[in-house]
């Protein structure tokens, strides 16, 4: 074996070690006196948005733990779908107690060892009434993208269920969306979702496009103004140190030399992007003549966004 390969693994296998350590040590920490959190920040919007750029960018902040990756199966396990017989990804208000708040609490400050933490699941843009019960405190950074970019995204995204459709093997409804091409259903379910299992894609995704930022735009009316930030995928492109200082001077985290460095040259590696980083490009896609159709279905809810 190569000696620097060697090296890199006895790296990584002490360093896992050490996290786990550190990880039990908080615990016992939490259970005896948990500690006082700081007001957690939560990135909402519809998949496929730019979601995982801003929650990966937030996660650069000192002052925020983040466990780098989506929670879909932390949060769903807390109030799984098939409780509510499958209706949907959103977990009702109601359903928040202490019990889900230490759990949350304990899972970041133990894995992260912060006061603070950043989360992104998109299932959770359909739970913000939910989470702000939990931690009325909380931030939320709404991200939005125009739809025909979104929708072709989305459709690009359909086409790799195996890595969007790992939660939806034990869906109890038969998908045969685009004729039986896909047969897994992808991302997220927003309420009604039965009534798209033989859609075409181009449908099935603007349906989600509308419903998850039409959730997300009625939330809106019952979180502070101060706490509410949103970030359109345009204004990244265009000048992503400028648009990024924003969310951080709202979310009240320094935007640090560090911070600023990194947004400079954040789009040089996008985070799971299928294709060059660009505006319309939907226009130049394949999809182009199916998303034409279904744009008047989404046009009332991406000018409430700002898109005309």
């Amino acid at each position: 074996m190569d000696m620097k390969v060697f090296w890199e693994k006895v790296y990584k296998t002490a360093a896992f070690y050490q996290a786990k350590a550190l990880a039990g040590l908080r615990g016992l920490r939490f259970d005896l006196a948990v500690p006082q959190l700081g007001p957690p920040v939560f990135v909402v919007g519809c998949s496929r948005a730019g979601t995982t750029l801003v929650y990966k960018t937030l996660s650069e902040a000192a002052a925020l733990g983040s466990l780098q990756k989506e929670t879909h199966d932390f949060w769903a396990g807390l109030h799984p779908p098939a409780e509510r017989g499958w209706d949907s990804h959103a977990i009702p208000p109601e359903a928040a107690c202490a019990g889900d708040c230490r759990q949350v609490a304990s899972l970041f400050y133990t894995r992260t060892g912060k006061r603070r933490f950043v989360d992104k699941n998109n299932q959770n843009g359909l739970s913000i009434p939910y989470l702000q019960r939990l931690f009325p405190d909380a931030f939320f950074v709404y991200v939005k993208r125009n739809p025909g970019d979104n929708i072709h995204s989305l459709m690009e995204g359909w086409r790799r269920a195996e890595t969007f459709a790992t939660w939806s093997r034990d869906l109890p409804a038969e998908v045969r969306i685009d004729g039986g091409r896909f047969r897994r259903w992808c991302f997220f379910l927003p309420p009604g979702w039965r009534n798209y299992l033989e859609a075409p894609l181009e449908e099935v995704c603007a349906f989600q496009y509308r419903e998850m930022n039409a959730a997300i735009l009625a939330a809106r009316d019952q979180v502070a103004p101060e706490r509410w930030c949103e970030i359109a995928y345009e204004s990244i492109l265009e000048n992503p140190v400028e648009a990024f200082a924003e969310v951080f001077r709202r979310c009240q985290v320094p935007f640090d030399r560090h911070l600023e460095d990194h947004c400079r040259s954040v789009l040089q590696k996008p985070y799971n992007a299928f294709s060059r980083v660009g505006l319309d490009k939907w226009k130049g896609g394949a999809n182009r003549d199916r998303i034409e159709r279904v744009l008047p279905q989404v046009q009332e809810v991406a000018e409430r966004m700002g898109y005309s």
